[in-house]
């Protein structure tokens, strides 16, 4: 059966701009298929990956593994709901357990639904224990958790909070990495502290090890529930299967998404036997979280990046990255930060410029924010690969040098 739509770039730039609703800016080209660290458009061009479906793409693109995992449980079973066991997702869910602080998974289907259900559960955790009125929910600046109406609510940023208030009442922006901004904060009201390890949307900077444990340590004393946002920093991105776990510190709920299941739609909900007490069946759910095929996708994917090996080349290549972005001594960068595959370099010019120039010269890159260029490329990524990628960008700074 051939699938009925057009590759067209026209037809289905046309198609997007009529049927489609607009939030989102895309540039004039359609992808069409993608191998490793390139995807092609449908006029042939190709382009080396750095965004990999906005750090998703872990494996990068077609996978032969992934592909097995998807074609096989696509002949046995794909949907049935979560009114029925099924095995692929008890087996990731140990698997998950296993790999991490976590006893307990609840599954869901995106970064933003994870975050939602560890705000859900750290009430209920509250409710539960007789405190009803405990509902602060303390996050930091520069925060993205996501964009329906409770994640929004505690990802401070104006541009995307401001059109749809009211939101979530009782939360609580501190800056990052602020010790004693934060040990004066978390108190008796304090239900939960989110934090991402290291942040993403909101320009990719690093939460202190210092940070995290005066974290624990202050809701460990005040009763409040510690909430890592690992959704674009965990499994392998950073250079160890979970990003916060240099830090010592162990959270009682995490949420995590993008690379689980290779591009298709899963979140998770990890947490602590001590909050699972508190749920009780009806209290949150999911139709499509956890299905057969996603979660088998999900235990391939886990198994892949969880070896030694696999992120021993993450280690390596991030800082072959990290050193050569640092060797461009371009006076346009400001800095360059972050940890693993997850870096930013910080500009004295609007990103969109240089995603630009990489759209005409071959490259998919994306900003973090209107001045931070992030790289996020797949965990496959090389050394040739970064060195065409620092190729374009030194002739790109040498251009944008020459015009000042």
């Amino acid at each position: 059966m051939t699938l009925a739509y057009s590759t067209s770039t026209h037809r289905a730039i046309q198609q997007e701009h009529q049927y489609i609703a607009q939030t989102y800016p895309r540039p004039p080209f359609v992808l069409t298929k993608g191998q490793g660290m390139t995807v092609w458009d449908a006029d042939g061009k190709a382009y080396l990956d750095f965004v990999a479906g906005i750090a998703v793409m872990a494996l990068g693109h077609s996978d032969p593994d992934v592909t097995h995992a998807i074609q096989s449980q696509a002949e046995q079973l794909v949907h049935v709901s979560n009114l029925y066991y099924t095995g692929p997702q008890g087996e990731l869910a140990a698997q998950l357990c296993a790999h991490s602080f976590a006893d307990r998974v609840f599954f869901c289907n995106s970064g933003a639904e994870a975050n939602e259900a560890c705000i859900k559960f750290a009430r209920k955790f509250a409710y539960a224990h007789n405190q009803p009125d405990r509902t602060e929910v303390i996050v930091f600046s520069n925060a993205f958790h996501g964009r329906t109406l409770g994640a929004l609510s505690i990802t401070p940023k104006p541009k995307y909070q401001d059109p749809f208030r009211p939101l979530l009442p009782d939360v609580t922006v501190l800056p990052l990495n602020d010790v004693a901004a934060a040990e004066a904060a978390i108190g008796a009201q304090t239900c939960a502290v989110v934090v991402e390890p290291v942040q993403g949307e909101g320009g990719i900077h690093v939460a202190t090890d210092v940070f995290l444990q005066a974290l624990r340590a202050a809701c460990d004393q005040h009763g409040a529930l510690l909430v890592f946002d690992e959704v674009q920093s965990g499994l392998g991105r950073t250079g160890t299967l979970w990003a916060h776990e240099s830090s010592g510190v162990q959270p009682d709920l995490m949420a995590v998404a993008k690379p689980l299941a290779a591009g298709l739609p899963m979140g998770a909900a990890l947490m602590t036997e001590r909050v699972h007490a508190v749920l009780q069946p009806g209290d949150h759910g999911s139709t499509f979280a956890g299905g057969d095929l996603v979660a088998s996708v999900a235990l391939t994917v886990l198994q892949k990046v969880n070896t030694p090996e696999f992120l021993a080349h993450v280690r390596e290549v991030s800082l072959y990255l990290h050193e050569k972005l640092e060797a461009l001594e371009s006076p346009h960068i400001l800095e360059v930060r972050g940890r693993g595959l997850m870096l930013g370099i910080e500009l004295d010019f609007p990103a969109r410029d240089i995603l630009q120039a990489g759209y005409d010269a071959g490259f998919l890159l994306v900003n973090a924010g209107p001045n931070v260029l992030r790289l996020v490329p797949p965990l496959i990524v090389d050394r040739a690969h970064i060195d065409a990628l620092i190729t374009f960008l030194h002739d790109f700074f040498q251009k944008v040098g020459a015009q000042d």
